[in-house]
Protein backbone atom coordinates (compact mmCIF):
# COMPACT_ATOMS: atom_id res chain seq x y z
CA UNK A 1 0.00 0.00 0.00
CA UNK A 2 1.59 3.29 -0.77
CA UNK A 3 -0.36 5.28 1.87
CA UNK A 4 -1.03 4.47 5.64
CA UNK A 5 -4.48 6.56 5.60
CA UNK A 6 -7.59 4.78 6.14
CA UNK A 7 -9.24 2.96 3.27
CA UNK A 8 -13.40 3.19 2.42
CA UNK A 9 -14.31 0.37 -0.28
CA UNK A 10 -10.20 -0.01 -1.51
CA UNK A 11 -10.03 4.13 -1.76
CA UNK A 12 -7.79 6.24 0.41
CA UNK A 13 -9.34 8.94 2.40
CA UNK A 14 -8.71 11.70 0.39
CA UNK A 15 -10.33 13.99 3.00
CA UNK A 16 -8.44 15.56 6.11
CA UNK A 17 -10.66 17.75 8.18
CA UNK A 18 -10.67 19.34 11.47
CA UNK A 19 -7.55 17.18 12.36
CA UNK A 20 -9.19 13.55 11.20
CA UNK A 21 -9.13 11.47 8.35
CA UNK A 22 -12.92 11.14 5.90
CA UNK A 23 -13.41 9.30 2.98
CA UNK A 24 -15.46 11.22 0.25
CA UNK A 25 -18.02 10.01 -2.19
CA UNK A 26 -16.48 10.25 -5.81
CA UNK A 27 -13.24 7.97 -6.34
CA UNK A 28 -10.26 9.65 -8.00
CA UNK A 29 -7.83 6.78 -10.19
CA UNK A 30 -4.14 7.79 -9.47
CA UNK A 31 -2.17 6.15 -12.34
CA UNK A 32 1.51 5.64 -13.04
CA UNK A 33 2.12 7.98 -16.52
CA UNK A 34 5.41 5.28 -16.61
CA UNK A 35 3.68 1.75 -16.53
CA UNK A 36 -0.32 3.18 -17.21
CA UNK A 37 -0.88 1.19 -14.53
CA UNK A 38 -3.13 2.21 -10.97
CA UNK A 39 -1.43 3.10 -8.12
CA UNK A 40 -4.66 3.99 -5.99
CA UNK A 41 -7.58 5.07 -5.66
CA UNK A 42 -8.65 8.11 -3.82
CA UNK A 43 -11.95 9.01 -1.87
CA UNK A 44 -12.42 12.79 -3.13
CA UNK A 45 -14.77 15.62 -1.74
CA UNK A 46 -17.47 17.75 -3.53
CA UNK A 47 -18.77 20.80 -1.92
CA UNK A 48 -20.51 19.83 1.04
CA UNK A 49 -16.92 18.66 2.04
CA UNK A 50 -15.37 21.90 1.15
CA UNK A 51 -18.12 23.42 3.36
CA UNK A 52 -16.21 21.67 6.23
CA UNK A 53 -13.19 22.11 5.41
CA UNK A 54 -13.87 25.92 5.36
CA UNK A 55 -15.45 25.83 8.81
CA UNK A 56 -13.01 23.54 10.20
CA UNK A 57 -10.30 25.89 9.50
CA UNK A 58 -12.77 29.15 10.36
CA UNK A 59 -13.48 27.77 13.99
CA UNK A 60 -9.55 27.08 14.35
CA UNK A 61 -8.45 30.45 13.18
CA UNK A 62 -8.95 32.50 16.10
CA UNK A 63 -6.56 30.81 18.30
CA UNK A 64 -3.96 29.88 15.88
CA UNK A 65 -4.20 33.72 13.87
CA UNK A 66 -2.97 34.71 17.89
CA UNK A 67 -0.77 32.41 18.39
CA UNK A 68 2.80 33.45 18.66
CA UNK A 69 5.26 33.67 15.92
CA UNK A 70 8.09 31.39 17.80
CA UNK A 71 4.99 28.70 18.28
CA UNK A 72 3.78 28.51 14.54
CA UNK A 73 7.62 28.65 13.84
CA UNK A 74 8.05 25.74 15.80
CA UNK A 75 5.37 23.75 13.81
CA UNK A 76 7.17 24.45 10.67
CA UNK A 77 10.23 22.98 12.27
CA UNK A 78 8.25 19.33 12.75
CA UNK A 79 6.51 19.69 9.39
CA UNK A 80 9.96 20.15 7.73
CA UNK A 81 11.53 17.38 10.15
CA UNK A 82 8.72 14.65 9.59
CA UNK A 83 9.46 15.47 5.75
CA UNK A 84 13.15 14.85 6.19
CA UNK A 85 11.93 11.52 7.83
CA UNK A 86 10.10 10.12 5.21
CA UNK A 87 12.96 11.76 2.08
CA UNK A 88 13.69 8.24 0.34
CA UNK A 89 9.40 7.09 0.51
CA UNK A 90 8.55 10.52 -0.46
CA UNK A 91 11.23 10.68 -3.26
CA UNK A 92 9.76 7.46 -4.43
CA UNK A 93 6.28 8.33 -4.36
CA UNK A 94 7.30 11.63 -6.16
CA UNK A 95 8.73 9.22 -9.10
CA UNK A 96 5.73 6.81 -9.46
CA UNK A 97 2.91 9.58 -9.45
CA UNK A 98 4.01 11.97 -11.29
CA UNK A 99 6.50 10.28 -13.57
CA UNK A 100 10.01 12.29 -13.24
CA UNK A 101 12.86 10.95 -12.53
CA UNK A 102 14.19 9.67 -9.11
CA UNK A 103 17.36 12.56 -9.20
CA UNK A 104 13.96 15.19 -9.99
CA UNK A 105 12.55 13.89 -7.37
CA UNK A 106 15.24 14.36 -5.16
CA UNK A 107 15.65 17.86 -5.72
CA UNK A 108 11.59 18.39 -4.91
CA UNK A 109 11.74 17.09 -1.53
CA UNK A 110 14.54 19.06 -0.58
CA UNK A 111 12.98 22.23 -1.84
CA UNK A 112 10.29 21.05 0.52
CA UNK A 113 12.14 20.53 3.50
CA UNK A 114 14.14 23.97 2.61
CA UNK A 115 10.98 26.03 2.11
CA UNK A 116 9.17 24.41 5.38
CA UNK A 117 12.47 25.62 7.12
CA UNK A 118 13.08 29.10 5.60
CA UNK A 119 9.48 29.95 6.52
CA UNK A 120 9.93 28.43 10.57
CA UNK A 121 12.68 31.49 10.47
CA UNK A 122 10.50 34.12 8.88
CA UNK A 123 7.56 33.37 11.40
CA UNK A 124 10.28 33.11 14.45
CA UNK A 125 10.86 36.86 13.74
CA UNK A 126 7.29 38.28 13.23
CA UNK A 127 6.90 38.52 17.00
CA UNK A 128 9.57 41.08 17.39
CA UNK A 129 8.69 43.04 14.09
CA UNK A 130 4.64 43.36 15.45
CA UNK A 131 3.69 46.67 16.21
CA UNK A 132 6.63 48.54 15.00
CA UNK A 133 6.96 52.47 15.06
CA UNK A 134 5.85 54.62 12.28
CA UNK A 135 7.59 57.82 11.65
CA UNK A 136 4.32 60.54 11.54
CA UNK A 137 5.12 64.13 10.34
CA UNK A 138 3.02 65.54 13.63
CA UNK A 139 4.30 65.15 16.64
CA UNK A 140 0.53 65.33 17.92
CA UNK A 141 0.27 61.64 16.37
CA UNK A 142 1.57 58.44 17.04
CA UNK A 143 1.14 55.39 15.17
CA UNK A 144 1.97 51.80 14.80
CA UNK A 145 2.52 48.64 12.23
CA UNK A 146 0.80 45.75 12.31
CA UNK A 147 0.78 42.95 9.82
CA UNK A 148 -2.08 40.25 10.51
CA UNK A 149 -3.15 36.78 9.09
CA UNK A 150 -6.12 37.28 6.00
CA UNK A 151 -8.06 34.60 7.80
CA UNK A 152 -9.06 31.34 6.28
CA UNK A 153 -7.28 30.81 2.90
CA UNK A 154 -7.51 28.21 0.17
CA UNK A 155 -4.80 26.61 -1.97
CA UNK A 156 -4.59 25.04 -5.11
CA UNK A 157 -2.13 23.45 -6.20
CA UNK A 158 -0.88 21.83 -10.02
CA UNK A 159 0.47 18.32 -10.91
CA UNK A 160 4.01 19.49 -11.97
CA UNK A 161 5.79 19.86 -8.92
CA UNK A 162 3.76 17.85 -6.26
CA UNK A 163 4.28 19.02 -2.58
CA UNK A 164 6.86 22.14 -3.69
CA UNK A 165 4.03 24.21 -5.00
CA UNK A 166 1.95 23.10 -1.97
CA UNK A 167 5.05 24.05 0.49
CA UNK A 168 5.68 27.14 -0.98
CA UNK A 169 2.14 28.68 -0.16
CA UNK A 170 1.29 26.34 2.85
CA UNK A 171 4.66 27.13 4.60
CA UNK A 172 3.92 30.82 4.67
CA UNK A 173 0.30 31.24 4.74
CA UNK A 174 0.78 28.64 8.29
CA UNK A 175 4.06 31.28 8.99
CA UNK A 176 1.52 33.95 8.68
CA UNK A 177 -1.38 32.55 11.36
CA UNK A 178 -3.76 31.93 8.54
CA UNK A 179 -5.94 28.69 8.26
CA UNK A 180 -5.80 26.53 5.28
CA UNK A 181 -7.90 24.29 3.29
CA UNK A 182 -5.65 22.84 0.09
CA UNK A 183 -7.08 21.06 -2.89
CA UNK A 184 -4.04 19.02 -4.48
CA UNK A 185 -4.44 17.82 -7.90
CA UNK A 186 -6.59 14.95 -8.71
CA UNK A 187 -4.30 13.49 -10.76
CA UNK A 188 -0.83 13.75 -8.61
CA UNK A 189 -2.58 13.66 -4.97
CA UNK A 190 -0.10 11.26 -3.21
CA UNK A 191 2.72 13.13 -2.28
CA UNK A 192 -0.23 15.90 -0.77
CA UNK A 193 -1.79 12.64 1.06
CA UNK A 194 1.60 11.67 2.51
CA UNK A 195 2.46 15.58 4.12
CA UNK A 196 -1.49 15.71 5.18
CA UNK A 197 0.32 12.75 7.40
CA UNK A 198 3.34 14.34 8.28
CA UNK A 199 0.99 17.63 9.34
CA UNK A 200 -0.97 15.06 11.24
CA UNK A 201 1.89 13.97 13.24
CA UNK A 202 3.72 17.76 13.93
CA UNK A 203 1.51 19.28 16.42
CA UNK A 204 -0.55 21.21 14.59
CA UNK A 205 -4.03 21.94 16.22
CA UNK A 206 -6.66 20.35 14.74
CA UNK A 207 -8.39 22.20 12.05
CA UNK A 208 -5.06 24.71 11.21
CA UNK A 209 -4.41 22.48 8.04
CA UNK A 210 -7.29 21.07 6.13
CA UNK A 211 -6.95 18.78 2.74
CA UNK A 212 -9.82 18.24 0.35
CA UNK A 213 -8.91 15.87 -2.85
CA UNK A 214 -11.16 16.12 -6.22
CA UNK A 215 -11.86 17.43 -9.12
CA UNK A 216 -11.39 21.35 -9.65
CA UNK A 217 -15.38 21.53 -10.58
CA UNK A 218 -16.27 19.38 -7.43
CA UNK A 219 -13.78 20.71 -5.37
CA UNK A 220 -11.68 23.94 -6.42
CA UNK A 221 -15.16 25.93 -7.80
CA UNK A 222 -16.72 25.38 -4.24
CA UNK A 223 -13.60 26.56 -2.32
CA UNK A 224 -13.17 29.95 -4.95
CA UNK A 225 -16.64 30.59 -4.07
CA UNK A 226 -16.83 29.87 -0.47
CA UNK A 227 -17.78 33.31 1.09
CA UNK A 228 -15.69 31.93 4.34
CA UNK A 229 -12.31 31.93 2.36
CA UNK A 230 -10.48 35.44 2.70
CA UNK A 231 -7.71 34.43 0.52
CA UNK A 232 -7.33 32.16 -2.97
CA UNK A 233 -3.97 31.00 -3.96
CA UNK A 234 -3.75 29.59 -7.21
CA UNK A 235 -0.99 27.79 -9.58
CA UNK A 236 -2.28 26.44 -12.58
CA UNK A 237 -2.97 27.10 -16.44
CA UNK A 238 -4.37 30.69 -17.38
CA UNK A 239 -7.86 29.14 -18.10
CA UNK A 240 -8.67 27.88 -14.86
CA UNK A 241 -6.84 30.88 -13.39
CA UNK A 242 -9.32 33.51 -15.00
CA UNK A 243 -12.57 31.13 -13.67
CA UNK A 244 -10.75 30.79 -10.42
CA UNK A 245 -10.43 34.71 -10.16
CA UNK A 246 -13.99 35.22 -11.81
CA UNK A 247 -15.75 32.66 -8.68
CA UNK A 248 -13.23 34.91 -6.20
CA UNK A 249 -14.49 38.33 -7.26
CA UNK A 250 -18.23 36.92 -6.23
CA UNK A 251 -16.83 37.32 -3.11
CA UNK A 252 -14.38 40.22 -3.14
CA UNK A 253 -11.38 38.00 -2.13
CA UNK A 254 -7.64 38.64 -2.41
CA UNK A 255 -6.75 36.14 -5.25
CA UNK A 256 -2.41 35.61 -5.63
CA UNK A 257 -2.39 33.62 -9.75
CA UNK A 258 0.76 31.96 -10.51
CA UNK A 259 0.29 31.20 -13.98
CA UNK A 260 1.58 30.02 -17.44
CA UNK A 261 5.28 30.80 -19.11
CA UNK A 262 6.70 31.23 -22.64
CA UNK A 263 9.75 31.87 -21.52
CA UNK A 264 13.55 32.51 -24.10
CA UNK A 265 16.81 31.12 -23.31
CA UNK A 266 18.93 33.82 -25.02
CA UNK A 267 22.55 32.44 -26.43
CA UNK A 268 24.61 35.29 -27.43
CA UNK A 269 27.98 34.98 -29.78
CA UNK A 270 30.24 34.88 -26.67
CA UNK A 271 28.73 32.21 -24.71
CA UNK A 272 30.54 29.17 -23.72
CA UNK A 273 28.64 26.65 -26.17
CA UNK A 274 29.17 23.36 -24.37
CA UNK A 275 27.01 25.81 -21.57
CA UNK A 276 24.56 26.83 -23.46
CA UNK A 277 23.31 23.25 -24.67
CA UNK A 278 23.45 21.97 -21.36
CA UNK A 279 21.45 25.03 -20.10
CA UNK A 280 18.79 24.76 -23.17
CA UNK A 281 18.25 20.88 -22.53
CA UNK A 282 17.28 21.59 -18.64
CA UNK A 283 15.54 24.78 -19.15
CA UNK A 284 13.02 22.88 -22.53
CA UNK A 285 13.32 18.88 -20.90
CA UNK A 286 13.71 19.15 -17.13
CA UNK A 287 10.17 17.41 -15.67
CA UNK A 288 9.56 16.55 -19.27
CA UNK A 289 9.23 20.02 -20.17
CA UNK A 290 6.40 20.38 -18.17
CA UNK A 291 6.76 23.71 -15.73
CA UNK A 292 5.86 27.23 -16.34
CA UNK A 293 9.30 27.88 -16.32
CA UNK A 294 10.16 26.07 -19.63
CA UNK A 295 12.54 28.02 -21.83
CA UNK A 296 11.52 26.22 -25.09
CA UNK A 297 12.28 29.35 -26.90
CA UNK A 298 15.60 29.07 -27.73
CA UNK A 299 17.23 32.42 -29.08
CA UNK A 300 20.94 31.98 -30.52
CA UNK A 301 23.12 34.62 -32.36
CA UNK A 302 23.83 33.46 -35.86
CA UNK A 303 27.75 33.27 -35.47
CA UNK A 304 26.86 30.26 -33.35
CA UNK A 305 23.24 29.17 -34.77
CA UNK A 306 24.94 25.99 -37.14
CA UNK A 307 26.98 24.84 -34.14
CA UNK A 308 24.99 25.41 -31.10
CA UNK A 309 21.80 22.89 -33.72
CA UNK A 310 24.27 20.26 -34.31
CA UNK A 311 25.63 19.98 -30.37
CA UNK A 312 21.87 20.25 -29.49
CA UNK A 313 20.77 17.62 -31.60
CA UNK A 314 23.23 15.52 -30.31
CA UNK A 315 22.74 16.35 -26.84
CA UNK A 316 18.48 15.90 -27.33
CA UNK A 317 19.38 12.44 -28.74
CA UNK A 318 21.55 11.18 -25.87
CA UNK A 319 18.99 12.16 -23.18
CA UNK A 320 18.11 8.28 -21.71
CA UNK A 321 14.51 8.27 -21.59
CA UNK A 322 12.42 5.91 -19.38
CA UNK A 323 11.45 4.71 -16.61
CA UNK A 324 12.24 6.95 -13.55
CA UNK A 325 12.78 4.68 -11.06
CA UNK A 326 16.15 3.46 -12.77
CA UNK A 327 18.85 5.18 -11.80
CA UNK A 328 20.85 7.28 -14.78
CA UNK A 329 17.24 8.00 -16.60
CA UNK A 330 17.37 12.12 -17.42
CA UNK A 331 13.54 12.26 -18.28
CA UNK A 332 10.51 10.31 -17.37
CA UNK A 333 7.21 10.54 -18.78
CA UNK A 334 4.52 12.76 -19.48
CA UNK A 335 1.91 12.88 -16.48
CA UNK A 336 -1.46 11.58 -17.91
CA UNK A 337 -2.74 10.49 -21.45
CA UNK A 338 -4.46 13.31 -21.71
CA UNK A 339 -1.32 15.46 -21.40
CA UNK A 340 0.43 13.12 -24.18
CA UNK A 341 -2.04 13.57 -26.36
CA UNK A 342 -2.25 17.79 -26.31
CA UNK A 343 1.75 17.27 -26.55
CA UNK A 344 1.80 15.21 -29.94
CA UNK A 345 -1.03 17.99 -30.82
CA UNK A 346 0.90 20.49 -30.70
CA UNK A 347 3.69 19.25 -32.38
CA UNK A 348 1.48 17.55 -35.44
CA UNK A 349 0.07 21.69 -35.72
CA UNK A 350 3.82 23.38 -35.38
CA UNK A 351 4.43 20.77 -38.73
CA UNK A 352 1.26 21.81 -40.41
CA UNK A 353 2.51 25.43 -40.13
CA UNK A 354 5.54 25.17 -41.35
CA UNK A 355 8.27 24.46 -38.36
CA UNK A 356 11.07 21.79 -39.20
CA UNK A 357 12.03 19.37 -36.94
CA UNK A 358 15.50 18.77 -35.68
CA UNK A 359 15.09 15.69 -33.88
CA UNK A 360 12.37 14.15 -31.42
CA UNK A 361 8.67 14.29 -31.79
CA UNK A 362 7.50 10.46 -31.20
CA UNK A 363 7.90 7.90 -28.95
CA UNK A 364 11.35 6.50 -27.87
CA UNK A 365 11.98 2.78 -29.09
CA UNK A 366 11.58 -0.05 -26.30
CA UNK A 367 8.78 1.71 -24.46
CA UNK A 368 5.51 0.42 -25.55
CA UNK A 369 3.93 1.68 -23.02
CA UNK A 370 4.00 5.02 -20.56
CA UNK A 371 3.55 8.60 -21.66
CA UNK A 372 6.91 8.91 -23.20
CA UNK A 373 8.43 11.37 -25.40
CA UNK A 374 11.53 11.88 -27.10
CA UNK A 375 13.17 15.61 -26.67
CA UNK A 376 11.95 17.22 -29.36
CA UNK A 377 13.52 20.37 -31.04
CA UNK A 378 12.32 22.52 -33.69
CA UNK A 379 13.78 25.53 -35.93
CA UNK A 380 12.16 27.98 -37.70
CA UNK A 381 9.14 28.44 -36.31
CA UNK A 382 6.92 30.95 -37.44
CA UNK A 383 6.56 33.82 -34.82
CA UNK A 384 2.67 33.30 -35.39
CA UNK A 385 2.54 29.54 -34.64
CA UNK A 386 0.86 28.11 -31.49
CA UNK A 387 4.38 26.47 -30.91
CA UNK A 388 6.33 29.33 -30.52
CA UNK A 389 3.54 31.48 -28.82
CA UNK A 390 1.84 29.10 -26.73
CA UNK A 391 2.74 27.11 -23.24
CA UNK A 392 3.34 23.59 -24.34
CA UNK A 393 4.06 22.27 -21.30
CA UNK A 394 6.27 19.08 -23.25
CA UNK A 395 9.60 18.70 -23.85
CA UNK A 396 9.49 20.93 -27.52
CA UNK A 397 12.25 22.96 -27.72
CA UNK A 398 11.92 25.86 -30.55
CA UNK A 399 15.16 27.75 -31.75
CA UNK A 400 15.07 30.55 -33.59
CA UNK A 401 18.33 32.67 -34.83
CA UNK A 402 19.05 36.83 -34.26
CA UNK A 403 21.57 39.28 -35.33
CA UNK A 404 21.74 41.78 -32.67
CA UNK A 405 21.07 42.42 -28.82
CA UNK A 406 17.91 44.39 -29.77
CA UNK A 407 16.32 42.02 -31.60
CA UNK A 408 17.11 39.10 -29.43
CA UNK A 409 15.43 41.48 -26.35
CA UNK A 410 12.56 42.10 -28.91
CA UNK A 411 11.85 37.90 -29.72
CA UNK A 412 12.48 37.62 -25.82
CA UNK A 413 10.15 40.32 -24.71
CA UNK A 414 7.11 39.54 -27.54
CA UNK A 415 5.08 37.12 -25.29
CA UNK A 416 1.92 37.73 -23.57
CA UNK A 417 3.98 35.98 -20.64
CA UNK A 418 6.99 37.12 -18.44
CA UNK A 419 7.77 34.56 -16.36
CA UNK A 420 11.05 34.05 -16.68
CA UNK A 421 14.55 34.01 -18.83
CA UNK A 422 18.20 33.02 -19.03
CA UNK A 423 20.88 34.53 -20.63
CA UNK A 424 24.31 32.86 -21.67
CA UNK A 425 27.36 35.32 -22.25
CA UNK A 426 31.03 35.52 -21.54
CA UNK A 427 30.40 39.14 -21.30
CA UNK A 428 29.44 40.21 -17.73
CA UNK A 429 28.06 43.81 -18.87
CA UNK A 430 26.38 42.41 -21.78
CA UNK A 431 24.65 39.97 -19.85
CA UNK A 432 23.21 42.15 -16.94
CA UNK A 433 21.81 44.69 -19.42
CA UNK A 434 20.14 42.18 -21.16
CA UNK A 435 18.40 40.75 -17.79
CA UNK A 436 17.88 44.15 -17.10
CA UNK A 437 15.75 44.93 -20.27
CA UNK A 438 14.09 41.36 -20.40
CA UNK A 439 10.12 41.07 -18.84
CA UNK A 440 10.35 38.81 -16.61
CA UNK A 441 10.23 38.19 -12.64
CA UNK A 442 13.58 36.09 -12.39
CA UNK A 443 16.35 35.81 -14.94
CA UNK A 444 19.34 33.04 -14.69
CA UNK A 445 23.03 34.36 -16.46
CA UNK A 446 24.92 31.11 -17.02
CA UNK A 447 23.11 29.91 -14.77
CA UNK A 448 20.37 26.66 -14.63
CA UNK A 449 17.44 27.18 -13.41
CA UNK A 450 18.21 27.21 -9.66
CA UNK A 451 15.14 28.49 -7.18
CA UNK A 452 15.76 29.66 -3.81
CA UNK A 453 12.82 30.23 -1.33
CA UNK A 454 14.74 33.55 -0.24
CA UNK A 455 14.28 34.36 -3.60
CA UNK A 456 10.99 35.92 -5.01
CA UNK A 457 9.08 33.88 -7.70
CA UNK A 458 6.37 35.09 -10.30
CA UNK A 459 6.32 37.14 -13.47
CA UNK A 460 5.00 40.01 -15.48
CA UNK A 461 2.09 39.95 -17.77
CA UNK A 462 -0.59 36.89 -17.50
CA UNK A 463 2.20 35.04 -15.72
CA UNK A 464 1.37 36.18 -12.11
CA UNK A 465 -0.85 37.92 -10.25
CA UNK A 466 1.62 38.50 -6.74
CA UNK A 467 5.07 36.79 -5.53
CA UNK A 468 5.54 33.49 -3.82
CA UNK A 469 8.88 32.94 -1.86
CA UNK A 470 10.94 35.31 0.03
CA UNK A 471 9.00 37.67 1.97
CA UNK A 472 6.88 38.52 -0.19
CA UNK A 473 5.65 34.91 -0.33
CA UNK A 474 4.96 35.67 3.51
CA UNK A 475 3.20 39.31 2.76
CA UNK A 476 1.10 37.28 0.59
CA UNK A 477 -1.15 36.07 3.21
CA UNK A 478 -0.89 39.06 5.24
CA UNK A 479 -2.98 42.43 5.86
CA UNK A 480 -1.77 45.26 6.81
CA UNK A 481 -2.87 47.57 9.96
CA UNK A 482 -2.55 50.73 10.84
CA UNK A 483 -3.25 51.94 15.05
CA UNK A 484 -2.58 55.56 14.95
CA UNK A 485 -3.50 57.40 18.60
CA UNK A 486 -3.73 60.41 19.71
CA UNK A 487 -1.11 61.84 21.97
Amino acid sequence: MLNSRPTHNGALAGLYIGGHWQSGGDSLRVINPATEELLASVAGGDARAVEQAVRAASDAFPAWGRSAGVERGACLRRIAAGVEGRRERLIQLQSRNSGKPLSEATIDIDDVIATFSYYAELAEALDAQQDAAVELPSREFAARLRREPCGVVGLIVPWNFPMVTTAWKLAPALAAGCTVVLKPSEVTPLPELELADIIAESGLPAGVFNLVCGSGLAVGGPLAADPGVAKLSFTGSNAVGVQVMQRAAETVKGVSLELGGKSSLLVFADADLDLAVELACGGGFFNAGQMCSATSRVLVADELAEEFLVRLQARAEAIRVGDPLVPGVEMGALVNLAQYQRVYQHIAEGLEAGARLLTGGERPAGLPCGYFLRPTVFTDVPLDSALWREEIFGPVLCVRRFSSEAQAIELANDSEFGLVASVVSGDARLAERVANALQAGLVWINAPQVIFPQAAWGGYKQSSIGRELGPWGLQAFQEIKHVIRAL
